[in-house]
């Protein structure tokens, strides 16, 4: 695995050992960027269910001014922390948090924080992608024209989602990613 683009572009960085995650592909993240950027002037970056942090150190690479970075695993928390030293700004670029997302959502709207770019990618057999995006309405985390990214599997159907429109579907053989705008 490695940053694609920006200014980690090249880094390598490190899978979270054993089979409890599974890691956003190379392309798949190339794609999700070139949906959705593919570089950056500042803005906030969410990624609830960071695995390695790949899609978040990504981001930041390509000008976000920050990611938070959550994972209740701690094998997850581990790897992250580890893959955020390429950066050598680990303290002010990013916030690693090992919290559930439910927990996560609660302590950000406590905290009054607003992104720009929400990244969900749980775990495919627990998905609650439809519960996920309402709390992530209701709870105000994205500015006004904030998009929430999905990553599902091929099985998952999420369609239309109220409070969002539908902005972007697309196929990456076993791999699905759904764009969101907040309406």
């Amino acid at each position: 695995m490695r940053i694609i683009s920006g200014k980690y572009g090249g880094r390598k960085i490190q899978p979270v050992p054993g089979n409890r995650t599974r890691p956003t592909t190379d392309k798949v993240r190339e794609s999700l960027f070139n949906m959705i950027g593919p570089y950056f002037d500042g803005g906030n970056f969410l990624d609830l269910f960071a695995g390695s942090g790949a899609v978040a150190i990504e981001a930041v690479s390509r000008g976000m001014k920050r990611a938070v970075l959550v994972d209740h695993q701690y094998a997850a928390y581990k790897t992250i922390k580890r893959n955020v030293q390429i950066s050598n700004n680990e303290n002010s670029d990013f916030m690693i948090w090992k919290i559930d997302a439910e927990r996560a959502i609660k302590k950000l709207t406590d905290q009054n924080e607003k992104f720009d770019y929400i990244f969900l990618d749980p775990p495919y057999a627990k998905q609650q992608m439809i519960k996920q995006l309402s709390e992530i309405n209701n709870y105000d985390l994205l500015n006004v024209d904030g998009l929430v990214i999905c990553e599902t599997d091929n099985q998952t159907e999420i369609g239309e989602v109220d409070g969002y429109r539908l902005m972007r579907k697309k196929s990456y053989g076993l791999t699905i990613i759904t764009i969101y705008q907040k309406i």
